[in-house]
């Protein structure tokens, strides 16, 4: 059960019964979820058997993920039936398709040399029966279910197809197509499987065992589902840390790749997060779990990614529509040429009959209905290797057609850290390391963000804290902090608290605060009794990669613009360092979301991206929601619609380009998929083609349209 064909057909088969609540279909991992009580149960498992599928309960199988576990009050079951489709990886499937071609070609050989004898045609024929058991018995068993209920379904396509070829005398062919069919399925299903396995190998980087810190001080190797929240980890060196966490003691490199797409290792020390399924580079380190094995960022990206692939993307439920349509008009096109090729241009009802059989065949939709998951699945892998995680196919296909993007400033933007910009001096040289010293031991007692921004900014600059004794030391709530050296006061604060203790600022400081303030910086003062003694100008700095991004998403023929809640200046200062034409400052979280609506209406599609907490009413609104920092940030994934899980905003260009081609990757395994079968419908009509040549032409088309949906597991920005 992979495509929406088969779901169709199990949908229907449990139509009947009553008593079923929900069924959730999750055709990624062949599963399905049915919310009944245990005897409807029961009866929706025969009815799914009745219409040729094998449930197993996944309670039976090896859970793939932690989506694959039963959720309270339900059943799952996957669809291990022998059609190839639910047997990539089986032996005995191999097998049984290495018997049935072996018996087609001694079928074929038979009737090439043996036609004329009538035991070695009856052995041929048994040799062709042979081959259609082996390769066709679940092909058959659908496909009778499917036609007594009055459906046309692909399987009831082949089913006819091969019955009738076997009838007509062309039993090796019969045999044949069948073994072919049942080949071009498996292959198909193998390769289609890279990408339904892709984002679950992701699992397999997080350890299954962790040394855990005992109560008695000794170390213990333990499961990592044993292991709770709270307790002690050590990580060796080259080893994967098995839970999220922060470190306790420690520094290293780690390589972040898996989770956030970094391709540089992250310096972490102590103090510091991280996640499952990274690799630490050098050193031992100790660590705090904050997860369980079920939760961590790892374990959400899969089940976020599964989620993803459940979701219909607007392409593939116009193809699934197609199909619906297209598998009849192919049986009332075939029945036509039957019955009309004889009456119309005199054919023989054998040559009519044939010629429709290899409509039949080369009508299979297969490489149709495939063409777009296979796609839609690679490409959300892809991304969420890049740190994209897209929420669903319908984001995916979206991002290309947006028109414009507005960009929150702090935590997107810029750092969301008020860093020490500049700072300005006006006491004679001898008295600058004086002075930082001062500033340093003020800055220090209070815990207001320019304060501690000042701080680290002059501990940068390699000042020591003031070696005199200041006395009185205390902050001014709004204003700043003041104290006593040697009995005189000392402050450090707003200009405007400075200048009402000081009076008017020389026309020197009076200048420099202006030259900050127009620069969009918050600006603070230390003075004396006599003088204002230094300027300092703190600012939240621009990320390294912002430039970049939006000159990235300008080149894509975006209109940009960034959303602030700062002050007018401020927003400017930023906006200019990024390359933004347009900034709005001043805006609360109600003005943002006018603002969303406003570029709706003038630009159309717009994105928001923002960090997904202050910007939720405008992430929400936005025809996407992009939100930064996902890695750890559980509001941040729930709000968005893509999440950029490393908070590099190049990123958000990416995705629209990822988006932009994975458009382009489907509608050429469209193209392909039509294309073919509408060369070798013309040529059956001109009887210049066979059901071989039909089958392969199905094989080729099928496996091409995977083949290049696969590609999208490579891309690159």
């Amino acid at each position: 059960m992979d495509c929406a064909t088969e779901e169709g057909e199990i949908r229907r088969a449990l139509a009947r019964l009553e008593g079923i609540r929900t069924l959730q279909f999750r055709l990624g991992q062949r599963q399905l979820l049915i919310d009944a009580d245990a005897p409807v149960l029961e009866q929706a498992f025969a009815a799914i058997r009745k219409a040729g599928f094998n449930p197993v309960p996944v309670s039976e199988k090896p859970s793939a993920s932690p989506a694959a576990d039963t959720d309270a009050g339900c059943s799952s079951c996957d669809d291990d039936h022998e059609h190839a489709h639910g047997q990539e990886d089986s032996g005995d499937s191999v097998w049984k398709l290495g018997a049935a071609l072996t018996l087609a070609i001694a079928a074929e050989l038979v009737h090439l040399w043996g036609e004329d004898l009538p035991m070695m045609r009856y052995a041929g024929m048994a040799l062709a029966v042979a081959a259609i058991a082996l390769s066709g018995f679940s092909t058959y068993q659908k496909g009778l279910a499917a036609l007594r209920h009055g459906r046309l379904s692909i399987n009831a396509l082949m089913t006819v197809a091969v019955t009738g070829a076997f009838l007509i005398g062309q039993w090796p062919e019969a045999a044949m197509v069948m073994a072919l069919y049942a080949l071009a399925e498996w292959l198909e299903a193998r390769s289609a499987a890279r990408a339904r396995n892709a984002i679950g190998q992701l699992l397999e980087l997080a350890p299954e065992q962790a040394d855990v810190l005992q109560a008695d001080g000794q170390w213990r190797t333990l499961p990592v589902k044993q292991i709770e929240p709270g307790a002690v980890l050590r990580v060796k060196a080259g080893e994967r840390i098995a839970l999220d966490g922060v470190i306790t003691s420690g520094h290293s490199a780690i390589d972040q790749s898996s989770v956030t797409g970094e391709s540089i290792p992250v310096d972490k020390g102590t103090g510091d997060g991280v996640f499952a399924g990274t690799i630490n580079g050098t050193g031992v380190l100790q660590m705090r779990s904050t997860s369980t094995a079920q939760d961590t960022t790892l374990a959400r990206i899969i089940h976020a990614v599964e989620e993803a692939q459940h979701s219909r993307a607007p392409t593939q439920g116009f193809v699934d529509r197609f199909a619906a349509v297209y598998t009849p008009l192919i049986f009332a096109l075939a029945l036509a040429v039957a019955l009309g090729g004889p009456l119309l241009f005199g054919w023989s009802w054998l040559d009519a009959i044939y010629k429709a059989l290899v409509l039949l065949v080369i009508g299979c939709p297969c490489a149709l209905v495939i063409a777009t998951p296979v796609t839609i699945v690679s490409a959300l892998t892809a991304g969420a290797r890049r740190g994209l995680l897209f929420k669903g196919g319908i984001h995916l296909e979206q991002a290309r057609l947006l028109k414009a993007v507005a960009l929150d400033k702090t935590g997107t933007l810029t750092h969301g850290r008020p860093q020490l910009i500049h700072s300005e001096w006006f006491v004679a040289p001898a008295r600058e390391n004086e002075i930082r010293a001062l500033a340093l031991a003020l800055a220090g007692e209070s815990d207001h963000p320019v304060s501690r921004a000042i701080a680290t900014g002059l501990q940068a600059m390699g000042a020591h804290r003031y070696p005199g004794v200041l006395q009185h030391i205390h902050a001014v709530p709004g204003h700043g902090v003041q104290a006593e050296l040697e009995g005189a006061p000392l402050l450090l604060g707003q200009a405007g608290w400075i200048t009402r203790v000081h009076g008017e600022l020389g026309a020197v400081v009076q200048q420099a605060v202006s030259r900050q303030l127009a620069e969009g910086r918050t600006v603070t003062l230390l003075a004396d009794e006599q003088q204002v003694l230094a300027v300092f100008a703190v600012a939240d700095q621009l990320r390294g990669q912002a430039a970049q991004a939006v000159g990235e998403l300008q080149a894509l023929g975006l209109h940009t613009v960034m959303l602030s809640g700062d002050h007018q200046l401020t927003a400017d200062a930023i906006a200019h360092q990024a390359g933004l034409a347009q900034a709005r400052g001043n805006l609360l979280p109600e003005h943002k979301l006018e603002a969303i609506r406003s570029l709706q209406r003038s630009h159309g599609p717009t994105a928001m991206v923002g960090d997904g907490i202050n910007d939720a009413p405008a992430l929400a609104s936005a025809d996407m929601g992009i939100a930064m920092g996902g890695a750890g940030t559980d509001i941040a994934m729930e709000a968005a619609d893509v999440v950029v899980m490393n908070d590099d905003l190049r990123r958000v260009p990416e995705a629209i380009r990822l988006s932009r081609h994975t458009h382009e990757v489907l509608w050429q395994n469209i193209a392909l998929a039509l294309g073919i079968k509408l060369v070798v419908f013309v040529l059956a009509l001109m009887g210049h083609a066979t059901m071989w040549m039909a089958v392969f032409a199905d094989m080729g088309a099928s496996l091409l349209v995977v083949f290049n949906g696969l590609r999208l597991l490579r891309w690159r920005s």
